[in-house]
């Protein structure tokens, strides 16, 4: 072979290779990550994992690798005394953030001969007439017996029960839109200052809202004939048979042109009526003269209990009265 085609036959080898090279390093080009990873490791091991409120085994001693969408994860691991470790991981994709979480229980707590510390709870907020309780709490390893000493104000704040005691009732009655405060102190009964707490628990009374009891009209009737008044005195008697606290009161009118006891006569026969043929209890009648109007008037009224009567509404003066000798019904 001349030299010439050597030459020539070494360029394109030269070339192919790269070539090749060049294809081969644009194929390798690495992609871009879609994934995070959370690596975890925790001492003592063993611990539940949870991540985005989904179980996911247990920890070890060792790291775990954990590979996640990105974005914000929860990651909650119980810890041995029944609490949680939990925090929130902002994990950006094709990045590794490694979390190590050693428990160590913390120590007990120093005893004290004192009744050291103490606390009271109470409700914040009760509705008047409710019975608030003040309860005590105090961490005591001494032997003597706690001495508990409670004030209660305002002082027309009805004590229950337990003075002398942890637990205090008190009566909220007639104490609404006020504040009971009740101050307790402890001791031991020694005569270390510092062995005597005091401390204090603050409830709001909120008023009762007072409902409005008011009578009710149940029925009118105007220059009715008495059949006409039966039907409605039907419907009044069966109002009170379906509430037996409550009491029916029938107000009547003569009219301006009424015959001389037309009145008398009204409230007479009403009142007979409930009585006789709806069995209504007389004690649960009223009856009431009402005085004159234009017409002859009856009215029929459901009174509740605690409700204030109704108050005829006479609209002619008895000096205006004509009585007609016209047969009235």
């Amino acid at each position: 072979m001349s030299i010439r085609k050597f030459i020539l036959s070494l360029a394109v080898l030269l070339a192919f290779v790269f070539v090749t090279t060049q294809t081969s390093t644009v194929s390798a080009k690495p992609k871009k990550a879609k994934n995070g990873t959370i690596k975890i490791l925790t001492n003592p091991g063993g611990l539940l994992l949870t991540i985005d409120g989904k179980a996911r085994g247990e920890t070890l001693t060792e790291y775990r690798e954990i590979d996640l969408d990105p974005g914000v994860h929860n990651v909650q691991i119980t810890l041995p005394n029944g609490q949680f470790w939990i925090r929130e991981i902002d994990l950006p994709a094709g990045r590794v953030k490694c979390v190590v979480v050693n428990y160590r229980p913390l120590p007990p707590l120093p005893k004290s001969p004192c009744p050291f510390p103490l606390n009271v709870s109470a409700p914040k907020q009760v509705t008047e007439g409710e019975i608030i309780t003040y309860t005590a709490d105090v961490a005591y390893t001494g032997s003597a017996p706690i001495k508990y000493k409670w004030n209660v104000s305002p002082s027309s704040a009805r004590v229950i029960s337990g003075l002398g005691t942890s637990t205090l009732n008190v009566d909220s009655t007639g104490l609404g839109g006020q504040r009971i405060t009740a101050t307790l102190t402890a001791d031991d009964g020694s005569s270390d200052p510092a062995c005597a707490q005091t401390v204090q628990a603050v409830s709001v009374i909120a008023p009762v809202e007072k409902k409005v009891i008011v009578a009710r009209e149940f029925d009118e009737c105007n220059n009715c004939t008495f059949d006409d008044q039966k039907a409605r005195l039907d419907n009044l008697a069966v109002e009170l048979q379906n509430d037996p606290s409550t009491r029916g009161y029938i107000i009547a009118y003569g009219g301006r042109m009424s015959p001389l006891g037309q009145v008398e006569k009204l409230m007479t026969r009403a009142r007979d009526y409930l009585i006789t043929q709806r069995g209504i209890d007389a004690s649960r009648l009223v009856i009431v003269n009402g005085g004159f109007r234009e017409e002859d008037s009856v009215e029929l009224w459901i009174v509740p209990s605690g409700a204030a009567a109704p108050q005829p509404t006479p609209t002619v003066q008895a000096g205006e009265v004509n009585p007609g000798k016209r047969r009235r019904p």
